[in-house]
């Protein structure tokens, strides 16, 4: 059975509206019908329920604005009027005001919140594909791409913003594909390089210090499934020539090993980077590159389709609600303020966010978004460098390690902010490492993994790198 579309109901005597209106009754899956004058308004709403009623006040005349608004329209949808601020409208009933001209955006902000708000109405919702949400036309064609590219035997290099979800895109493909194997994730750029190789092709025992048994690695531990290599960029250069090999000849050998094992994996990989940027400044291998760009994706940021906001809140509330057996909502206002937001940490800090105002909502049964202490400045995406999300040191500020502060130029990358604020703080504790990593929130392990990284590029001496009073303690 096909599924039925949610009702609009655009009164606009001018018809200014209906164009724009009907663009976003189409890309939120709703059936738009406009009544030029109040007459037709009535007869439609005794015939028929609307999701949302929206009024272009500036286009009507007041009285019969008024006079349309001061019915009871309780067993209709949302009623939204825009037009002026301070303008009078009568009582108003449940009606919404809403400053003129409206975008799309607003538009399509104003339906989906309209569907999702209406409890008595069964609105079927198909935005959905493998835990990702979204109707906006760029998250139904990435939704189209992995439907196609999901069965077929071909590499995806999937690019995005962190926090976009690329994993979940890697997930949907694995869902769809139709492999019996698992679905194995590898941060490449958590793992300390050293171990990196160990890790994704397995050691035999005996082929290193502390190589105690044998191991099987993640090419293995994926047969007959996916692999999915996140932030594939900061995988050493030197490993990434064994990785295409691997790509190509389905099969690797353990280290310290000599038997080619085939493996049946298919191979799916992601960055927040500019990839052709990588290649060309020496981080990705030019052939691995093309080998994995046989079918790209890119998930596009949130602040590029914010329409999707209310629909993402909603679902991230709903399984909160399901989960702990509470009925929860979203006022009209918090979902106005969710909308403005400018979420450079995307989908991720949305989840969050919502996460953490149901938590202080209490007892409440509607939710308010406030303005959280201690949050970051908006910022233009373009002022904004990424960088993967286990780029960034603990949570404290850099000049919470020292006596004075680090101060930071504006086209500073998080990269180089990371290693400043992590030197500055070992310089400071006369090389203490485990000192250094108290204060600023991490492991000990991950300082020496960050060390290491920094002298195989060159940026540090074997005295920083060598013995301290906590060497030899970083178990």
């Amino acid at each position: 059975m096909a599924p039925r579309m949610g009702h609009v109901l655009l009164i606009d005597g001018e018809g200014g509206l209906v164009k724009l209106a009907s663009a976003a009754a189409g890309a939120a899956h709703c059936q738009l019908t406009w009544a030029a004058g109040f007459e037709a308004a009535l007869a439609w709403v005794a015939k028929k329920q609307f999701d949302l009623i929206l009024m272009d006040a500036s286009s009507l005349a007041e009285d019969d604005l008024a006079r349309f608004l001061d019915r009871d329209l309780t067993r209709q949808g949302q009623v939204v009027v825009a037009g002026n601020a301070g303008a009078n409208h009568g009582k108003g009933g449940n009606a919404e005001h809403v400053i003129s001209p409206l975008s799309l955006e607003a538009l399509l902000g104003l339906m989906n919140r309209a569907l999702l708000r209406t409890p008595s109405r069964e609105i079927p919702f198909d935005g959905q594909l493998g835990g990702m949400v979204g109707r906006t036309l760029r998250m139904q064609a990435l939704f189209e791409s992995i439907r196609r590219v999901a069965p077929l035997e071909v590499g995806v290099l999937v690019h995005g913003e962190s926090g976009t979800g690329k994993e979940m895109v890697a997930q949907a493909l694995h869902k769809l594909s139709g492999r019996s194997g698992d679905f194995v994730a590898v941060n490449c750029g958590a793992i300390s390089p050293d171990l990196l190789g160990s890790q994704l092709f397995g050691h035999e025992r005996g082929s290193f210090t502390g190589a105690t048994q044998l191991h099987a690695g993640y090419f293995e531990q994926a047969r007959g499934g996916t692999l999915f290599l996140d932030e594939i960029t900061e995988m050493p250069l030197a490993l990434q020539v064994y990785l295409l090999r691997a790509i190509e000849t389905h099969s690797v050998t353990r280290v310290g090993g000599t038997r080619e094992i085939p493996i049946d994996v298919r191979v799916i990989a992601a960055s927040n980077r500019d990839l052709q940027h990588a290649v060309a400044m020496g981080a990705l291998r030019q052939d691995l590159y093309f080998r994995l760009l046989e079918f790209p994706l890119t998930v596009p940021p949130l602040r590029e389709r914010r329409e999707d906001i209310p629909l993402l809140a909603q679902h991230f509330l709903d399984q909160l609600n399901d989960r702990y057996g509470t009925q929860k909502c979203l006022t009209a206002h918090a979902m106005d303020a969710l909308i403005k937001r400018a979420w450079p940490g995307n989908v991720r800090e949305l989840l969050h966010a919502v996460r953490r105002q149901y938590i202080t909502s209490g007892e409440a049964c509607e939710i308010e978004i406030q303005d959280e202490p201690g949050r970051p400045p908006h910022r233009r995406a373009s002022d904004t460098h990424e960088s993967s999300q286990h780029d960034v040191i603990g949570s404290a500020p850099p000049s919470a390690a020292l006596d004075g502060t680090i101060q930071f130029s504006v086209g500073t990358t998080f990269e180089e902010m990371e290693r400043e604020a992590l030197l500055k703080t070992l310089a400071h504790f006369h090389n203490n490492k485990r000192e250094a990593a108290r204060v600023l929130g991490i492991s000990l392990k991950t300082v020496y993994n960050k060390l290491l990284r920094y002298r195989s590029q060159g940026l540090i001496g074997e005295d920083v790198m060598g013995a301290s009073e906590d060497s030899g303690r970083a178990a």
